[in-house]
Parts: structure tokens; sequence; C-alpha cells
């Protein structure tokens, strides 16, 4: 466990003719180590200084895989677990509307989801092998590429997790801090170290930080989850503006390449986008410079609240500019100097397609239906890659899949190959664009199903929006969330659905979402961030969701402006076009 030295600061003692006895009841502390003290202040941070999450693995694998599910103690199943990837999953056949209403335990079943940490989402054909088979032989053939870059299976028994951790292990993968209050997966340009226009590498800062950190103690009991990207291409393809802590890839006049560093993004109930400290991090330091930042968030990060115990919330009270003091003059001891901001992004970031390399070979971007796979299909892609002489693939922080290092020759096939998998490398608008979360299928927290109805959504659009597909954007984004917590970025969107239960005419409930209009991250098609529109009372339940997107694009097709994306109609349109 970390332990921190209070620290206090001097205050001017007020003269008697000054002092003024205070009318306001005294602010509660916010349970920031280095302002508060350590003394743990809710449950959680009872129970993560009471013995620390990473420690549990070897109660997992002496006890816990030996005696069942049933020897877990409340704190380990519902806490530490995470530390190594592992959540209890929903139980089959429990409705949302009873998220809000049962207990834990009546929600969970038996079984869990394992969540691969694959920082960068680098991965070879070999690991790609190794997870395919522990999904066939321990998870149902269940495999899942998040929006992470992780890969999430299903239905894992506790008896086998040991086993399972055998087989990553001795291919370079983990589940190490792949959830929790640590410092989880490293988001990596999909194209990093390949790109003919790329700015820098980030792969020697991903590697250095998952070598040094990952796993450290001393890092292990944050406020907190705390989410990190670290791009070099300017399509900044890792959705750096929603991260606790960013690098984005820029050219210093005086100092050469390196990173842009950003802080205190983030999206769930309160959506916030990210600051620029306006401080150029050269590749030598961004390891150490992450690594003050996230000492920054564990000594000063607000922990008596969970609900405010993100880096957004501190961000919000400091601003940048003491932030970035705090950082220097506490955890760096010296100046960061002042840099460039980024070039706005000239092409796509999800790198869906065919793209030459700067070695002369090609990658290809491939979208799978929202990110849903098999671990029958990721060892068949594995079989494919390898056939044609490729060992190399990335997962993005869209739900896609890129393959590396095809040869000019082998083009025509791997793409072919790839469609016969159902990735496709040429897709439709919404299929390329579509992501979704978990959802009810396997969410505790869900309300209604995401995976199914997003799969769904794409096919009727497919058929219904063809006499129009080839007027519309290359990419037009439906993101899907079974609740409030915005796993798919609903606010960054151009049409974000929020799940929720809304009332039918027969007086009951039936799924449904809250409507989010034109939101959306730096891209090529626009300049800079901005979160999504609501309107006033604007819901939909799932059974109209297709008629309702069918009816808003085709709106949007006759409305529009020459050239005008379809985020920028959503937020100038009245609002009787939106419904």
């Amino acid at each position: 466990m970390t332990q921190v030295t209070e620290t206090t600061t001097p205050t001017t003692t007020p003269t008697a003719a000054t002092a003024r006895p205070s009318r306001r009841p005294a602010a509660k502390p916010h349970g920031q180590w280095k302002v508060d003290g350590t003394a743990p202040l809710n449950h959680n941070e009872e129970f993560k200084q009471q013995d620390n999450g990473l420690n549990v693995r070897e109660r997992i694998e002496q006890t816990y895989a030996r005696e069942g599910f049933d020897s877990i103690p409340s704190d380990d199943l519902h806490g530490r677990f995470r530390w190594w990837g592992l959540y209890t999953q929903r139980k089959p056949g429990i409705d949302g509307g009873k998220t809000a209403t049962l207990e834990p335990h009546e929600l969970e079943d038996r079984y869990f989801m394992l969540r691969v940490r694959i920082d960068g989402g680098a991965l070879t054909t070999e690991q790609l092998r190794v997870i395919g088979g522990i999904s066939t032989e321990f998870g149902r053939d269940s495999a899942d590429v998040t929006d992470r870059q992780n890969i999430q299976l299903h239905w894992i028994r506790v008896e086998d997790v040991p086993e399972i951790w055998r087989r990553l292990e001795s291919v370079g993968l983990s589940t190490t801090e792949a959830c929790g209050d640590v410092p989880r997966v490293i988001l990596g340009s999909p194209v990093a170290g390949i790109a003919a226009d790329e700015i820098i590498d980030p792969t020697p800062v991903i590697r250095e930080i998952a070598q040094r950190y990952i796993g450290d103690p001393e890092l292990a009991n944050l406020p907190r989850k705390f989410k990190s990207a670290i791009t070099g291409h300017p399509s900044q393809d890792v959705v750096h503006e929603i991260n606790d802590i960013s690098l984005v890839g820029v050219v210093h006049p005086e100092l050469g390449p390196g990173y842009d560093l950003w802080v205190g993004g983030g999206l769930s109930t309160s959506a916030r986008l990210a600051d620029r400290l306006g401080a150029f991090v050269s590749e030598e330091r961004a390891a150490e410079v992450w690594h003050g930042v996230v000492q920054v968030f564990r000594d000063y990060g607000y922990r008596r609240l969970r609900t405010k115990a993100r880096m957004k919330y501190l961000l919000n009270d400091w601003g940048p500019e003491r932030f970035r003091t705090v950082l220097e003059e506490e955890y760096l001891g010296y100046a960061l100097p002042d840099g460039p901001p980024p070039a706005p992004p000239t092409r796509p970031g999800d790198h869906v397609g065919v793209h030459e390399q700067k070695d002369g070979t090609y990658y290809i971007g491939a979208a799978p239906v929202v990110g849903r796979m098999s671990g029958t299909r990721l060892t068949a892609l594995a079989d494919l890659l390898e056939r044609h002489g490729c060992t190399r693939l990335r997962a993005t922080p869209h739900q896609k899949i890129v393959v590396l290092d095809v040869a000019p020759d082998r083009v025509d096939a791997v793409v072919a190959g790839l469609s016969e998998l159902g990735l496709d490398s040429a897709p439709s608008v919404f299929r390329r664009s579509t992501i979704a979360c978990t959802g009810l299928e396997f969410c505790k927290l869900a309300i209604v199903d995401t995976k199914d109805t997003a799969a769904r959504t794409i096919a009727q659009l497919e058929e219904r929006l063809a006499d129009v597909a080839d007027r519309l954007p290359e990419r037009l984004s439906l993101h899907v969330n079974g609740c409030p917590n915005s796993c798919a970025r609903i606010q960054t969107a151009d049409i974000g659905l929020k799940g929720q239960l809304l009332p039918d005419a027969d007086g009951g409930q039936t799924p449904g979402f809250q409507v989010h209009l034109g939101g959306g991250l730096a891209s090529s098609d626009r300049e800079t961030a901005g979160l999504g529109r609501t309107v006033r009372g604007l819901k939909v339940t799932a059974g109209d969701l297709v008629d309702y997107v069918d009816r808003l694009v085709r709106r949007y097709d006759e409305e529009r402006d020459p050239g005008e994306t379809f985020a920028h109609w959503a937020h100038r349109a009245d609002e009787e076009s939106l419904r």
C-alpha cells in the first residue's frame, strides 16, 4: 500500500481585530492524501488500504481456483479481482428494470468477464492464437474487441484462471491491472512504427511505461481508474481528449518531434474534455512525465466520494495552470518547455481500408460488427495472416482490427479472406462507424441490450438507406451504450444513444435510449472536439430505433449545406428536424 506523508500549508493567523467566527460548516475533506491524510473515508478506500489489490493473485491461484466460487470473500470478489482483469458477469435472464433494484450478488453470475490487457493494441498472430484457444476452451467461444484496445472474454470460471494466466504469460500477454483503481491499458496508435506519415513512433514510450510502472504496488491504489493514450500519428487516433493523460505527437520548432501533454478528460455521467497543458514532452522524458501525472492523481485525487474520484474533477477545480505547476515543482523537479498544439487531423483515425506502410508493404483496417468476434474467428484470423506471411496486427480504439505488413501481391487475397471472416475493409458508413458497449448481455450496470441491437440496426440501415448511401459522408458515427456510464462514448458520437427504460403504451417499461447528437473528437472533418447536443424529451425506443435513424439521416441529407458535416447540421438544426 502506498503511504503518503501528510503535509500542511502555512497560513496567516488573523489578528484579534480581524478574526471572525465562521458561520459556515466546515467543508468535508475530499480525501486527498497530501491534503487530508490517508485515513480511508469509505469502504473502497478501506479494503484497498487493508491489502493491495495486486496481492489477490496468490489467493486466486492457491485458494479460490481450488475451492471454487463460494470460497471468495466479497472484498476480493467485488474489489481486488479487478486488479487482475476479472469482473463477475451478469446472470442471464435478468431484465434491465432490475439493474438498479437488485444487490450485486443477485445480479451476478458465477462466471467472470476476463479482460486481456493489450497496451498499444499490439498483437502477434501467436498471441492471437492463444487468446482464441482460451476463448474456445474456457470462454464458450466469446471474444469482443473493445474501444480500449483490449479483448474481453466471458464465461470464465475461477477454477480456470491460473491456467489462462499461464497461457497468456507464455506469449507475453497479461491481465495485470486491466481493471481496478490503477493505470489501465495504454491506448496507442494502431499504426505506430509503420505509417509513412507518422510524426513519432510511440512504441518505445508505451513499452517503457508498461515495463516500469504497470504492476508497481506504489501505483496500485489510485482514487479510481486512470486512462492513458499515446500517439505519434497526425490522425490523432487514440481519442486523446477523453483520457486522464494523453501524449499527442507534435514537432517543436526547436526541439524536434515529441509530445503535447493533455490531462483530465473523461465522459461517463459528467463529460469533460481534456485540457492542454501547453507543455512539450520529449521522448526521453515521456515515461517520467506520465509517472508524475499518475502520482499527482494518486496524492491529490478525490477519494471521499467515488463519483468525484476521477482526474477530471481535480482539473475542473485546479485548472491546467495549477496542475502543470504542481506537476513540475513537486514531482518532476524541472519545468517543461512550452510547445505547439497538434495540427488538425487530415485523415480518418480509424485506419479502415488499405494503406501503404513506410516500408512498401500495406496495412489493412477492417471492421467487425461492433467489435464482436469469437475465439474461433480469432484463430482463423491468425491462420489467414500466417498463410500470407503476416505475423502482426493491432486492435484499435474504434473496435476495429488493423493487419500489418501485407505484401503488395497479397493485399487482394487478405482483403477477401478478412471479408469471409466478417471483417470488412470497405464497410458501409454505419458498419464502419458504429460502436457498442457490452450491454445487458453480460454487464451488471446495463439497462438495455447493445451489441445485438446495434448489429440489427446496422443491417437494416444498410438496406433502407441504400438509395442515399453514395451521398453520405464516409463516416457517420452511431454509438450505443447500455447505461449512463458512456463506455461507448455517446457524448462524442454523431448519434449517441444512452440506454434507459421508457414508458410503453400499456403502463409498463420498454428498452430505449436518450439521444445525443453532433458530438465528436478532433478528426479530419472537425478541427476540435465537442460534446453532443441533447434535445428535451428526445428519446427513442429500441423498437423504433431504425425508423428514427433512417428519418434523421434523410433529413440531414435534405437540409444540409454543401459539404456540411452531420455534427454541424445537428447543432444548428431546429428541434423538429431532430425528432
